[in-house]
């Protein structure tokens, strides 16, 4: 199986040795986003415009391989501050609407960047 990468200027450049997303077989795998827009500037204020920016991110990354939201089988959801888990699930729903992907959620210490949100996914290319 041949693994592939993707790479867009919809979305952050990476920030490390590694890819906005690999392609292997019919998953792609998104690595982590946060609240940086295309050109590299942090997105400022509370956990609901930090993450619409991480949709916008994740959604250019899904577009450049082909993909939408509707694809996505598995998010992984990394937040600095459970309290706002009710805030985030908000604008959470607004994007996945009845497309219910399977979701772990976890509380961390500290975000690159000292945001307050990032989110990786799994998104599936079908048969």
């Amino acid at each position: 199986m041949a693994i592939s990468f993707v790479s867009t200027n919809q979305a952050p450049a990476a920030i490390g040795p590694y890819s906005q997303a690999a392609r292997a077989g019919s998953f792609l795998y998104a690595s982590g986003q946060i609240p940086l827009r295309p050109d590299g500037t942090l997105v400022e204020g509370d956990i609901v415009a930090q993450a619409h920016q991480v949709f916008a991110n994740i959604k250019g990354v899904l577009a450049e391989a082909g993909l939408t939201l509707s694809d996505v089988v598995k998010a992984t959801v990394f937040i600095k501050d459970m309290n706002e888990f009710a805030r985030l699930n908000e604008v959470y729903g607004e994007y996945f609407g009845d497309h219910k992907p399977a979701r772990s959620t976890v509380e961390v210490a500290r975000l690159p960047r000292d945001v307050q949100v990032e989110i990786e996914v799994i998104a599936y290319f079908g048969e």
